[in-house]
């Protein structure tokens, strides 16, 4: 860490709420990229996105959902059948016996209604606190801090922690961010992971948490190179948000695809 290192601990999460304040103005686009309905139908989305992008998980679920509207759909549906639905999101056969089984535990254990507590949640087959914690805030309303990828990276990069087991970083952002706030800061997170703090080269010089990242010249901070790096449908008025000429975004960058 390049800054900050004298950081207390109460230092540290004033600057992180500062940074997740930030983020909310950054992004408030932010949301759920998977398409559900239905608590189960996040469940079943999110057990599908593994290995590949929401994109394409929202591309095979509808014809999925229209087909398997309840656990008890999932418990008695026909295998190959499954699979030749599920064959596009990638490792298709392992999440065909994971979706059949998870059909069927809800029916065994909690009468085909998906439960709302996290310790019930990451017993069931395909999903982990991950997974649960995305269900509970998104389906349920119960605040969690989903770490994936991109979350891991940023609150490394943001100096929220030193660490890289997802539990213990889940726990350590929970002591620095207030509980309300979780599910929101997870989107907010993974959509700047995404868009501006990519993992190879983030946008430095146009990102609005630069003054308080202690990452910062990890990635140009020129604004001309900074500007090119940004990604996504809103990516000029992220450079605008962060001091920088809109029209240094190339229009081919509004279009371009996000990180995964």
């Amino acid at each position: 860490m390049r800054r900050f290192a004298g950081e207390t601990p109460i230092g540290r999460k004033r600057r992180a709420r500062k940074m997740a304040r930030l983020l909310a103005d950054t992004h408030p686009d932010a949301h759920c990229e998977l398409d559900f309905s239905t608590p189960l139908e996040l469940a079943v989305a999110t057990i599908l996105s593994a290995q590949t992008t929401d994109v394409r998980v929202n591309q095979v679920t509808p014809r999925l959902f229209a087909k398997y509207r309840s656990a008890a759909d999932y418990a008695a549906a026909d295998r190959a059948e499954m699979e030749e639905l599920l064959r596009p999101t990638g490792f298709f056969r392992a999440k065909t016996n994971s979706l059949i089984r998870l059909g069927q535990q809800l029916e065994e254990q909690h009468g085909g209604v998906l439960p709302r507590k996290l310790e019930e949640l990451v017993a069931l087959p395909g999903i982990g606190r991950k997974t649960a914690n995305v269900i509970l805030g998104n389906a349920f309303g119960v605040p969690g801090i989903t770490v994936d990828t991109h979350f891991r990276r940023l609150a490394n990069r943001f100096g929220w922690v030193d660490e890289t087991d997802e539990v213990k970083i889940e726990f350590l952002v929970a002591d620095l961010i207030e509980k309300r706030d979780w599910t929101m800061l997870s989107h907010r997170v993974i959509f700047h992971g995404r868009r501006v703090c990519h993992a190879r080269k983030p946008a430095c010089g146009a990102c609005t948490l630069a003054a308080l990242c202690p990452s910062y010249g990890t990635g140009p901070t020129e604004a001309v190179p900074a500007a090119k790096l940004l990604k996504g449908p809103r990516a000029r008025d992220l450079a605008a948000a962060a001091g920088v000429d809109p029209q240094l975004v190339p229009a081919a960058a509004v279009l371009a695809p996000e990180e995964p």
